[in-house]
């Protein structure tokens, strides 16, 4: 022991080190904590390999990956992922909505997690299915338009109207600019 140590003196310079001690083992715990999750999340990204081979083609609005992050997240398209609770056992399968944040699972059970995204997956790509399949029945390829219906007299007294107008304000915008710029040079 020091002479200062035994007088009760403290000494700056131990105590920096010892907060930088703290500090270093704080930051071991959080990259550790990060790692687990990354971890967590690639055992996911594994138990769902078989969804990702049975995607059919041109599908490319699932990214099915996990991203590096704070926290990191696995991704199943632009709205949803998965991510570890607080107790970084948990995860948590939630969807950004306008409307706020959805939780749709929330399990310990890595597999569990993995049905509730493959689920996930198959409602969007019927969905995307059906939608194609509606716009092809409201346009098929080989139907003609429709002809375009014959304007009504209020119509096109309407469309008139609008351009004399239009030109109405393009005359009155430049005598204004012309007022201005005397006004200015003056």
């Amino acid at each position: 022991m020091s002479q200062q140590e035994a007088k009760g003196v403290r000494n700056l310079q131990s105590a920096i080190r010892e907060v930088r001690i703290a500090y270093a083992e704080r930051s071991d715990v959080i990259a550790e904590l990060r790692d687990t999750e990354r971890a967590r999340l690639m055992l996911l990204e594994e138990a769902l390999t078989g969804v990702f081979d049975d995607l059919p083609e041109g599908t490319d609005e699932f990214s099915l990956t996990v991203i590096p992050g704070n926290p990191p997240r696995f991704w199943v398209d632009a709205t949803s992922f998965v991510m570890l609770d607080r107790d970084k056992r948990t995860y948590r399968f939630v969807k950004d909505t306008r409307l706020g944040r959805t939780v749709l699972a929330e399990t310990a059970d890595v597999d569990s997690v993995a049905d509730s995204v493959t689920r996930y997956v198959a409602e969007r790509i019927v969905e995307r299915d059906q939608a194609l399949e509606a716009d092809w029945m409201l346009h098929p390829p080989n139907k003609p338009a429709p002809p375009a219906a014959p304007r009504t007299r209020s119509e096109a007294r309407g469309i008139l109207w609008g351009f004399v107008g239009f030109g109405l304000g393009m005359v009155a915008g430049i005598f204004l600019l012309m007022v201005y710029a005397r006004i200015m040079a003056s």
